[in-house]
């Protein structure tokens, strides 16, 4: 397997090579996103790519939010289209080395970029990084995909295995709202930190 590193994925966001990014908010994250009141929640978007996500959270007046990506090339983009997005709160790093403290971690589709490897170390680094009462929200593929490269699926149960030590699982379901492309093959999920 390719090493997936920053040189990989800035190369994969500077080829334009990134079949997953939709090119607006996840509907499904969206609707989660819509019924947050506490605009001031620490929100961090992992692996944000282009993030539409902080994007439309930015532009509803949420003003605590992070995103971290490896991607120079990513980050600009964000920056690029929303000019008044805080450069300090798009961060060029590993996301395992981010040592800062969050409410809420959304996930979209950074996990499944992981090598499966890292998938432990993921769950302890989000619990690490939130806050008490701290949530993980957002999307999972609930489906096998690719052996050797990104992305990376897997299903409920193997989901509930790895993350029911550091979290509490509030919710866990087939998305209802997914786009075209993605209907039956999501999980939207609310996990709370223990």
């Amino acid at each position: 397997m390719e090493t997936l590193d920053a040189n990989y994925w800035e190369n994969r966001y500077k080829s334009s090579d990134d079949p997953w990014d939709l090119g607006v908010v996840s509907p499904p994250i969206k609707a989660y996103f819509d019924q947050i009141k506490d605009k001031s929640l620490r929100i961090l978007i992992p692996g944000g790519g282009n993030s539409y996500e902080a994007e439309y959270l930015f532009n509803s007046g949420f003003k605590n939010v992070y995103v971290v990506d490896f991607a120079e090339t990513a980050l600009n983009t964000i920056a690029s289209r929303v000019p008044n997005f805080p450069k300090v709160q798009l961060i060029q790093s590993d996301f395992f080395e981010l040592n800062m403290e969050f409410d809420v971690i959304v996930e979209q589709t950074f996990f499944c970029a992981l090598d499966p490897k890292l998938r432990s170390a993921y769950v302890k680094h989000t619990n690490y990084l939130l806050s008490k009462n701290g949530m993980l929200v957002g999307l999972l593929f609930n489906k096998p995909l690719n052996e050797s490269h990104p992305p990376f699926g897997g299903h409920k149960n193997l989901y509930q295995n790895l993350f029911e030590p550091a979290f509490e699982i509030l919710t866990m379901e087939d998305c209802y709202n997914s786009i075209d492309s993605r209907v039956g093959k999501e999980l939207f999920f609310k996990f709370l930190k223990k």
